[in-house]
């Protein structure tokens, strides 16, 4: 149900839903630590609104592999035609088509309360995530306003973001450490890291 209701509003999605303010995009991209020439999974793209910011943060010799589960969103988002090194992947979270630590981090900007399997997208992340590599989760707006707005949708009504405790302990039963949730005026970031594997 959740995947045909992206689909369903993919063609007005860019309109009437994401994010219009540059600046505010930009502000959370750079507060991102992505490295030029790193290797990025942007979980849940839906129509690329993100990508040219992630994009320049990662650069020439960086790549994204942009994963939506709504391939009406990912027609959209590869029809912009970004200028950059993006690979797009329709998947869903929950099974991630990509070897054992592949990216250097992973993005889920607007995505996370949709995972309907928290824990279970969590653990896959952490999987594909590469040792010292971070996790960020992000949105232009803060926790009470996303979920303010998903409760007035009957069909996202119960995609929330959690409390900052339960996220902690979403992200620690995960295997995540260092981590830091700032949820302010204008926007939320959770962000994490995957310890570094010891020598043998």
């Amino acid at each position: 149900m959740i995947k045909e209701y992206f689909n369903e509003k993919a063609a007005i999605w860019d309109e009437e839903v994401s994010e219009k303010d540059v600046t505010k995009l930009e502000r959370m991209a750079r507060r991102l630590d992505i490295k030029s020439g790193s290797i990025v999974l942007d979980v849940g793209t839906g129509t690329g609104v993100f990508l040219p910011f992630l994009l320049s943060r990662v650069g020439d010799s960086g790549q994204i592999v942009a994963i939506d589960f709504a391939e009406e969103m990912l027609k959209i988002a590869r029809a912009k035609r970004f200028n950059g090194n993006v690979c797009y992947l329709c998947a869903d979270i929950a099974d991630i088509p990509r070897d054992d630590e592949t990216f250097d981090n992973v993005v889920c900007y607007s995505s996370f309360p949709h995972f309907q399997d928290k824990p279970g997208a969590l653990a896959e992340i952490f999987r594909v995530t590469r040792s010292g590599g971070r996790l960020f989760i992000c949105h232009t707006s803060n926790r009470d306003e996303i979920n303010e707005i998903h409760r007035q949708i009957p069909v996202v009504q119960n995609d929330i973001i959690p409390d900052a405790d339960e996220m902690h302990g979403l992200l620690s039963v995960a295997g995540f450490i260092d981590i830091k949730i700032e949820d302010d005026e204008g926007s939320y970031l959770s962000s994490a890291r995957k310890p570094l594997c010891e020598a043998a």
